[in-house]
């Protein structure tokens, strides 16, 4: 009788905890295949999904994701509508001043693709530096594209941007080489190619505010934890098809 009455005030325990877990809201930009995007259910999907809901599960948090423009994510986490932010955030010194990141989760790099009829005209990065280019708004791609041509086209998501492309109102789109190829295998059209130049390598960061340094160190505890215990990895080849 005691040992069952044990085994039930541990059975509600353990749901009391489950029931009473921190729940943390991130915000994130879903068109930022593959690291953020939509199914056909309209659910949030993609390689930062799985990264965050890891980390909580690792942590013993939940886990909200919730959509909303690239360029409100970072005013979001300042205003504590939103307790961080995971979407391909590139860390820059400017973002560094207002948020604090996490460790590194990601490397990366700018690249820009161009219609495949340019191809030859096109060749490296600086070939670009007199055209129009595209790039989704508030994003390092739009900072470099600004840089080296000083004509750049911004668009609220990245589909937008690759839209401008094909309907020949810029040259290229500048954009982080992983979601550019993500864009080239996923649409299988041939009619576009990208330029063999990378420029930026750059790494992501999970954004949170620099009032909340007990979530930073769950965010870094908790990636730690995933990368020791091989489902970071796992995430990795599932999104990237090649390990990390």
């Amino acid at each position: 009788m005691k040992k069952a009455l044990l085994i039930g005030a541990l059975t509600l325990c353990t749901s009391m905890s489950f029931a009473n877990a921190e729940t943390l809201k991130f915000g994130t930009e879903a068109t930022f295949a593959p690291f953020e995007f939509t199914d056909n259910k309209a659910n949030i999907i993609g390689y930062d999904v799985d990264i965050i809901k890891a980390i909580g599960e690792a942590e013993g948090f939940d886990v909200q994701v919730v959509n909303m423009p690239f360029d409100s994510l970072i005013p979001g986490v300042l205003t504590a509508q939103l307790d961080g932010a995971i979407a391909g955030i590139s860390i820059t010194e400017e973002r560094a001043k207002q948020v604090s990141f996490s460790d590194p989760y990601y490397k990366s790099g700018i690249s820009a693709i161009v219609r495949k009829a340019d191809a030859k005209k096109y060749t490296t990065l600086d070939s670009l530096k007199n055209s129009r280019l595209c790039a989704q708004i508030g994003t390092t791609g739009a900072s470099f594209g600004k840089e080296l041509s000083g004509n750049v086209g911004t668009y609220n998501t990245v589909p937008e941007a690759f839209m401008e492309l094909k309907n020949k109102g810029c040259e290229a789109v500048v954009n982080d080489r992983p979601v550019n190829l993500y864009f080239l295998q996923t649409k299988k059209d041939d009619s576009y190619v990208e330029v063999k130049d990378l420029a930026n390598g750059e790494e992501y960061g999970i954004v949170v505010s620099k009032k909340n340094p007990e979530v930073l160190k769950k965010l870094n505890d908790g990636l730690k934890k995933i990368r020791e215990n091989g489902t970071f990895a796992k995430i990795h080849e599932k999104w990237f098809l090649v390990k990390e």
